[in-house]
C-alpha cells in the first residue's frame, strides 16, 4: 500500500500596506492592506471545506494575519516560525528599485544579474534563505504526514523553497509566479514532491 501523501497549502501572505509603492519590503513588518484582509478572507473561503491539521506562518505580521484567517475556519490558530520570515534586504528594506538605482547602481546591476547569488548589502542572500527556511519547512512537513497543512509565509521565502522541492536552480526562483494572497499546493509522496497547483490567485 502506498503512503498516504502529505499536502501543502502554501500562500503568500496578502497585500501590504505598501504595495502601491513598489518597495523591497523584506524584514520590514508592514501589515495587510484592506485588499490583503479579502484575498486572505478568498483563500480562506476556499480551503474551509479542507481537513487543516495546523497552520503555520512567518513570524512577520503580514504572513500571522493571513494565516490566522486561514485557520479560523478551522478552529486553527497560527504556530509561528520566524524561519520562514521573508529574506533580509538589508540596507536596501523599504526602497524602490529606482531609488536603489539610483544611489549604488553598480550592486543594483550586480543583483539583477545574479538572481539567487547576490546578496543584499547588509542582509541576505538566496541560499542564506534557503538556509534557514528549509530546515523549519521539512520539519513541518514531515511532523505532518499524511495530513493536510497551511504554511503562510512570502514571496521570496515561498519560491525558495519551491526550487528546493521541485530540484530547481535557485536562480530560476522568479519564474515562479507568488503574487499577493496566491496559494500554490504541493504534495509530497515519501521523499518525492509533486506541484499540484502554482500561484492560484484568490478569487474576489
Amino acid at each position: 500500500m502506498d503512503a498516504p501523501g502529505t499536502l501543502i497549502y502554501l500562500l503568500r501572505h496578502g497585500e501590504v500596506v505598501l504595495a502601491e509603492t513598489r518597495r523591497f519590503i523584506g524584514h520590514l513588518d508592514v501589515p495587510l492592506s484592506a485588499l490583503g484582509e479579502r484575498q486572505s478572507a478568498a483563500q480562506a473561503a476556499r480551503l474551509a471545506s479542507v481537513r487543516l491539521a495546523a497552520v503555520f506562518a512567518s513570524d512577520l505580521v503580514r504572513a500571522r494575519r493571513t494565516c490566522e484567517i486561514i485557520g479560523a475556519p478551522h478552529g486553527l490558530t497560527p504556530t509561528v516560525v520566524p524561519a520562514l520570515r521573508e529574506m533580509a534586504m538589508g540596507r536596501w528594506d523599504g526602497l524602490t528599485a529606482a531609488e536603489i538605482r539610483q544611489r549604488e547602481p553598480a550592486k543594483f546591476a550586480d543583483w539583477m544579474s545574479h538572481v539567487g547569488e547576490f546578496p543584499f548589502p547588509d542582509g541576505e542572500s538566496v541560499p542564506d534563505l534557503e538556509a534557514r527556511a528549509w530546515p523549519a519547512f521539512e520539519s513541518i512537513v514531515e511532523t505532518h504526514t499524511g495530513r493536510a497543512i497551511a504554511v503562510v509565509a512570502h514571496g521570496g521565502t515561498n519560491r525558495t523553497l519551491l526550487c528546493r522541492a521541485l530540484g530547481l536552480p535557485l536562480g530560476q526562483l522568479l519564474a515562479l509566479g507568488q503574487d499577493y494572497g496566491a496559494l500554490t499546493v504541493l504534495e509530497r509522496i515519501d521523499a518525492t514532491w509533486r506541484l499540484r497547483s502554482l500561484n492560484d490567485s484568490p478569487m474576489l
